[in-house]
């Protein structure tokens, strides 16, 4: 019985950096999707800009 119980806890372990990846990843194309073009040049010049790395 105990092997059993290990395998639920393995699976169930395994499956939950799946569903965050996927509820990240949808989240995050939901949110691009909605939001004008300008803002996200804006947000990601701005990243660029603040790490250092040239983007022009």
């Amino acid at each position: 019985m105990a092997t059993q119980t290990q395998t639920v806890s393995a699976s169930r372990a395994g499956i939950l950096p799946v569903m965050f990846a996927v509820v990240l990843g949808l989240g995050i194309i939901t949110l691009t999707g909605h939001v004008q073009a300008a803002a996200l040049h804006d947000a990601a010049h701005d990243v660029r800009h603040a790490t250092g790395f040239p983007c022009h």
